[in-house]
């Protein structure tokens, strides 16, 4: 939490003096603030503080600088092309890249989400939105 939620807390109290108007924060997150795998509640926890935490800075610096995370999901920076199960299992039909994530920032940070602010945007193929029960759509859960 110290790092993960703590750390973006002050860098932003310390630089809110300094920013431009029109200034932009962009945090990262992770799916996960909104979905797990067993044993990983202090990173569940750190992301979500993020998504919490940034929603709460877009209100105290109303006005002067817009505040937004993103949340990727799979995203495979060797930019390794899928095919089979994992990329099929993404409703976009792929892993993601380390471009899915900064062309985002870009447009963040830009004049052009000049209206967008307090946002989390999930940027993970749409992993978070389809629901997956054993048999469904071929799907099965295979046990060790």
């Amino acid at each position: 939490m110290s790092v993960g939620v703590t750390a973006p807390f002050y860098i932003t109290k310390l630089f809110a003096p300094y920013f431009a108007e029109g200034a932009a924060i962009v945090n990262i997150s992770s799916s996960r603030d909104r979905m797990s795998q067993p044993q990983t509640e202090s990173y569940t926890a750190a992301k979500g503080g993020i998504a919490a935490l940034t929603h709460a800075l877009a209100v105290s610096l109303a006005g002067k600088v817009r505040v937004n995370s993103i949340s990727p999901g799979w995203i495979d920076t060797n930019y390794t092309v899928y095919e089979g199960p994992d990329a099929i299992q993404q409703p976009a039909g792929r892993v993601g890249n380390p471009m899915d994530i900064a062309n985002m920032v870009l447009y963040l940070c830009s004049d052009k989400a000049g209206f967008i602010t307090g946002e989390n945007i999930c940027i993970d193929g749409g992993m978070t939105h389809q629901m997956i029960y054993h048999g469904d759509n071929g799907w099965k859960l295979e046990t060790k």
